[in-house]
Order: structure tokens, then sequence, then C-alpha cells
């Protein structure tokens, strides 16, 4: 699964990555430490009076369908293998598609010394993850929330954790993020298959290594979520 990571990308950085427009820099402050409920950017393509604008968005981590009740899940991972198909998902796979971008994410080794924290990344400064978003009025206001979508592990995760999340190549970030309705199976199948070669391609370039148990507890308001030393490796 992907159950934290890292964005330390500031928002013009963001919006020249992924030739984006909007996100004014004081609605995003990098962290090194996002964890489920809290916001990240998101960057997705909508149409406006007819014109298809490719924004980036603060949304926040695990999705919520407008039609979903209080207190109900509000999952932060959808599986590759039955995105398309869960009824908790399907809508948002057909409609709404999004790019997750991170510097990497985390998973925990169980040792004889408690849980050992590994960042997990590429070479590239950010990467791209494929998720899927939902809208859902909150006190009269529009809000955007979003999951990660997962499959089994390929990368060097594998090593801590039996899953990954699905990374996408530059190639592929048009195509997935399109506004556009998916109505026949074969195009969800299709896009499902873009996305186990584009994730498997990247998953080719990842790395891990142990990092500060610092991240750990992210409730530690002394463990500055800005502190780029969270994703140094381990001395020694």
């Amino acid at each position: 699964m992907c159950g934290r990571f890292s964005m330390s990308a500031e928002t013009d950085e963001l919006i020249a990555e992924f030739v984006a427009r909007g996100g004014r820099p004081e609605d995003w402050t990098p962290s090194y430490n996002i964890a489920p409920t809290e916001n990240a950017p998101i960057v997705r393509d909508r149409v406006k009076d007819g014109e298809t604008l490719r924004e980036i968005d603060l949304a926040s981590w695990g999705l919520k369908p407008a039609w979903a009740k209080p207190g109900g899940p509000a999952p932060i991972n959808a599986r590759l293998e039955s995105v398309a198909t869960n009824g908790l998902f399907r809508n948002a796979f057909a409609q709404r598609r999004c790019i997750v971008p991170m510097n990497g994410y985390y998973e925990w080794e169980a040792t004889e010394h408690g849980k050992q924290p590994h960042f997990i990344h590429a070479p590239e400064t950010l990467l791209a993850a494929a998720g899927l978003y939902e809208l859902r009025k909150v006190e009269n206001e529009w809000t955007v929330n979003f999951t990660i979508i997962t499959r089994e592990a390929a990368d060097a995760s594998g090593e801590v954790h039996d899953r990954m999340p699905v990374f996408l190549t530059p190639d592929t970030w048009d195509t997935w993020i399109e506004p556009v309705t998916l109505e026949k199976t074969d195009a969800k199948d299709s896009l499902v298959a873009m996305l186990d070669r584009s994730s498997l391609a990247v998953a080719r370039t990842i790395t891990t290594y142990p990092v500060s148990r610092r991240v750990n507890n992210v409730r530690d308001t002394s463990v500055a979520k800005d502190d780029p030393t969270l994703i140094e490796p381990l001395a020694g």
C-alpha cells in the first residue's frame, strides 16, 4: 500500500513540471511526511467553456464520494486489479482521474527493535502517481479528495511491502487525466493495461533506503513536516 509520502516541491515547480496553471503558492506548504486526511496537491484536466485546462488543486487524502455517508470509509488506496469495477472507485475511474505528485513514499519493515521506515524513490525529482478524485460538499463548500492507485510491488518496496503506487511515465500523463468519460469496458481495460505497463517501467528505476524513525509518528509536533532530513538515509 501507500500510507505516507513526501511532496517537497513548491507550487511554482509543480506548475512548470506538469505545464499546469492555478495553485497559489500560499495554498501549499511542502511536506516530507504527508499522512491520510491531510492535504496534498493533485494535477487534473478539466473542461471550462469548451477549453481543457490543466490545474493544480489541493485535495484531502482519502476518497469520499458525494454520496458516501459521513463517517464511512475514505480509502487512501485503490487496487489496480479492481479499480475499474469496484463500486467505490469505478465512477471516479471512469470520469475523475488525476496525478498525485510525490518525491517518494514510505514503507515500514518489522524488526526486533520496532518498525523501521524506508524511503522509496526514483532518480527523478518527482514521481507521478495515478490517482482518482471526488468532489464533496462540506459546510456548503465543494472540496476535493483523492486516493492513490496501487499494484503488486514490482519495485524496491517489495523488500519491505507487497504493494506499491502505480506510477505514470510522462508519455502517459495526458491519456490518464484526459477529461473524458470511459463508458465501454474495452476502454477501461486499455487504461488499466497502460497503468500496468507504465508502473512496471517506473518500478525498474526505484530504490529504497532506511530513514529516521522520526517519520513514524505524524502527531509528534516536534518533528517539522518541512524538514528535509526526514528523507535522508540513515548513517552507516
